[in-house]
């Protein structure tokens, strides 16, 4: 990897100042025609041959030298001037059969011809897909994305949508935090620097942009789209280093109603004497989901109940600081959740293009927060006296929206939301948060300018936090102002070469008494090089302003405490990166390979370090802080194969394949960022000083390694598939992790003792974990499946001092009508 620092020098001056070049360059290349004597001329129109319709694009060479050839223009036509003499021409086009023509060219003749493909007929249907806000084709996008279908979702039985999201490449969710390419360690989902959208619409808490997973309505997803890179322009603050968009489903023509009820168990740990209970360790839930079209009115509905035992208990102790706070059952750390959604879009009748609805979400949810677990033997699926918190969360949204599409191809958008949350907690606290948020987008496609589209628009958020937690401020109320503006332009010439260029313009306004404004900027470009052969080129900018935990929240949970940082500054990134998707066909397999080369920079890099921070608190004195910790750098390769089969009449066979490696450093490993209390002389914490192992310079909390893969097979009515995910172990972690276990050690039984280093060092050597299913429709509706996740039971723990769930059995049937 020492090779990737210079390429992206390279790749970035030669990206930021020759695209001009580049761009006049390819346009001489499609249009310079031979020349010479004794020559003819092969012309034509390329068509496709399932509708017509002509083809903007294909590709037309001289077989034996392809040097020579033509792209169809805008009407589908080409023209080659060649020798005279026997020739013979491909011709390609994406998504459509290749073509082979013999033609005989005599002097100054014309040959004429009308050439149809065919398309791949349904070999490339759902591995051809669109997305992002201008619907292209996913090989033109300039940034690397990956896309989940609906099918996997219901296939896996998905309760909660963070649990299928961690099985896309690049995207790990460490317990509950959205990280894609290492772009953050983990903080328990605080400070989130993903962006995360239902149907555009942002869905991140307002005291602390942590994502409302269990929110997502798992029923009714059309498509997930996760933007790997930094995606701030379009998407907002919160997408420093990536964003993932999901979207929901309309109704079709005909209605559909589907009931999905499943009930399971988790199994008996891999090691009996870690079992804590006594009772049946169920889970069971059911869905509803209908959709139709009346008349004029798109209507759906969906709702979900779960009941879940859960897997991790209660804290015990025998140790007398126990804390009552924590002091419950296990019975109490069961969850419970309760969610009604709907869709209502009404198309006018006496304006054309006009339609305008609401949207609304509400939940009611029973849950725990765990911090740490009791120890990492007996006690690895129990909890540490005083790190959890019992939560009692209802929340819900109203997404009013009117939409306005003109017969000349603009589009007016203006859409809102009201998003209220209230937590109250098991240690007498309680967390009320309102956003209002609104966005005014504008669309145009040019008729004058073919394959020229412009986006722009103005957005509005205002978070109103309550809670005694956030008293950093010197208030238990607190708000945070965002308003942006952003543009963004996408160019398509001939279908060969795209474009897009877009900025932003950032400003926020925290208790009426900080402010920061902030422009980014972002550009790629995306050439089609040979028949399904894409290259493309990215660099953005991204900026995220702190949350109002980050900065002000002041809590004790029992034996631990969070501590305010009111001087914590916006952090900032530069991302860069060169990839190629390829399509290939191997044998019956039609699929896409896609290799992306990337560097992220940061400037302010936060992170959520473990520590003894401040010696005025009498108790504790250690546990979390958000810092500044100067500046970090990320290299990092990802590959990723989507495709499938048609293996026989009946057998169908589809993969999704991602590797993902990272190089995670800090650039200022002796920049001090703070400074320890807890020993009186006042010792300054750096990088260096603050890391188990400070020798490679490796950020904390990240996996260089990580493999992402599922396979399904069907045979008529009846399918099974795998998944399985692979993590290298954590490189490097809080030094003061290892200073609390040896001082907790050393209390003579006034603290319980936490141990986590002998894990570390003896069991963090990576971790694979497989899962199972299959199912069998029955006449057409009705769809029995058995899911088995954490198929080989293994024990494992990714993040310090969480355990990571057993196997889970699970029988599932759904009704289709």
């Amino acid at each position: 990897m020492q090779v990737i620092k210079p390429m992206f020098t390279f790749y970035i001056s030669f990206f930021t100042w020759r695209i001009p070049l580049l761009i006049i360059f390819s346009l001489l290349v499609i249009t310079i025609q031979t020349s010479g004597q004794n020559s003819g001329f092969f012309k034509g129109t390329v068509k496709a041959d399932d509708n017509g319709e002509t083809l903007i694009g294909a590709h037309i060479k001289l077989k034996g030298d392809l040097s020579t050839g033509a792209i169809t223009n805008i009407d589908g036509i080409f023209s080659i001037e060649v020798k005279e003499g026997h020739h013979v021409f491909v011709i390609s086009f994406t998504g459509m059969k290749t073509e082979t023509i013999e033609v005989d060219i005599k002097a100054n003749e014309t040959i004429n011809k009308i050439i149809r493909l065919k398309p791949y007929v349904n070999e490339l249907q759902g591995v051809e897909i669109k997305v992002g806000r201008f619907d292209r084709p996913i090989e033109e996008i300039t940034s690397t994305m990956e896309i989940i279908k609906p099918d996997i979702i219901q296939s896996k039985n998905v309760t909660n949508i963070a649990s299928i999201l961690d099985y896309a490449p690049g995207l790990n969710i460490l317990d509950g935090e959205p990280q894609i390419r290492g772009g953050s360690g983990f903080t328990f989902g605080v400070g989130s620097k993903v962006g995360i959208f239902i149907d555009d619409m942002p869905l991140l808490s307002g005291d602390a942009s942590r994502p409302y997973w269990d929110l997502i309505p798992t029923e009714n997803i059309e498509q997930i789209e996760v933007v790997k890179g930094c995606a701030s322009v379009l998407s907002g603050a919160n997408a420093l280093s990536g964003a993932i968009y999901i979207r929901t489903a309309r109704p079709k023509l005909e209605p559909l109603t589907r009931v999905k009820v499943y009930n399971g168990i988790y199994s008996t740990p891999k090691y009996k004497e870690m079992k804590w209970w006594s009772d049946v360790p169920y889970v069971a839930g059911a869905d509803y989901f209908h959709t139709r079209i009346i008349k004029n009115t798109d209507f759906t509905i969906g709702a979900n109940v779960l009941f879940d035992h859960g897997y991790i208990g209660a804290p015990r102790t025998t140790f007398p600081a126990i804390d009552t706070v924590t002091d419950f059952t296990d019975q109490q750390m069961a969850k419970q959740r309760y969610r009604l959604n709907f869709n209502i879009r009404q198309r006018s009748e006496k304006v054309k293009g006009l339609n305008y609805g609401l949207n609304g979400n509400f939940m009611y949810h029973k849950t725990n927060l765990v911090l740490a677990w009791l120890d990492d033997s007996t006690g690895f699926y129990r909890v540490y006296p005083g790190a959890v918190l019992l939560q009692d969360q209802f929340i819900f949204y109203l997404d009013p929206f009117v939409n306005f599409y003109s017969s000349i191809g603009i589009n007016h958008s203006l859409k809102a939301r009201v998003l209220y949350n209230n937590i109250d907690q098991s240690n007498d606290q309680q967390i009320k948060s309102a956003v209002y948020f609104a966005d005014y987008n504008f669309r145009r496609k040019y008729d004058f300018l073919k394959n020229f589209a412009f986006i722009g628009g103005f957005t509005f958020q205002y978070n109103d936090v309550n809670s005694n937690i956030y008293t950093g401020s010197g208030s238990s109320n607190n708000h945070l102002l965002n308003l942006s503006g952003y543009t963004e332009i996408d160019f398509n010439v001939f279908k060969v070469i795209n474009l897009s260029v877009g900025a932003r313009l950032e400003y926020f306004s925290m208790n009426d008494t900080i402010s920061n404004a902030k422009p980014v900027f972002r550009g790629g470009l995306s050439l089609k090089l040979l028949q399904e052969t894409y290259l493309r080129f990215s660099v953005g900018q991204g900026y995220r302003y702190p949350t109002i935990a980050e900065k002000y929240i002041n809590i004790e949970v029992g034996s631990f405490g969070v501590f305010d940082n009111p001087g914590l500054v916006p952090e900032s990134s530069l991302n860069a990166e060169i990839g190629v998707k390829q399509g290939f066909k191997f044998l019956k397999y039609f699929g896409y390979i896609d290799l992306a080369v990337f560097q992220q920079d940061y400037e302010n890099t936060i992170e959520y370090l473990f520590g003894w921070w401040d010696s005025t608190y009498t108790w504790p004195v250690y546990g979390f802080r958000f810092i500044n910790t100067g500046k970090s750098r990320i290299i990092g390769v990802d590959i990723s194969v989507t495709g499938k089969a048609q293996l026989g009449k009946n057998t169908l066979m589809k993969t999704m394949i991602g590797y993902n490696y990272i190089l995670p450093k800090t650039l200022e490993p002796d920049y001090v960022f703070a400074t320890d209390y807890s020993t009186g002389d006042n010792q300054e914490f750096s990088y260096r000083t603050t890391s188990v192992d400070p020798s490679k310079k490796i950020l904390k909390y990240r996996f260089l390694h990580s493999i992402k893969a599922d396979i399904e097979f069907t045979v008529k009515n009846f399918s099974s598939g795998v998944s399985f995910k692979y993590f290298s172990r954590i490189e490097n972690l809080d030094k003061a992790i290892e200073d609390f276990e040896n001082v907790t050690n050393q209390a003579g039984g006034t603290i319980q003792p936490i141990k986590y280093m002998d894990y570390f060092n003896n069991h963090n050597n990576g971790n694979f974990i497989l899962d199972f299913r299959i199912s069998q429709v029955f006449k057409e509706k009705h769809k029995l499946s058995l899911i088995v996740d954490n198929l080989l039971n293994h024990w494992y723990s990714l993040r310090p001092l969480k355990a990571e769930q057993m196997r889970k059995v699970m029988l599932q049937y759904t009704l289709t009508i």
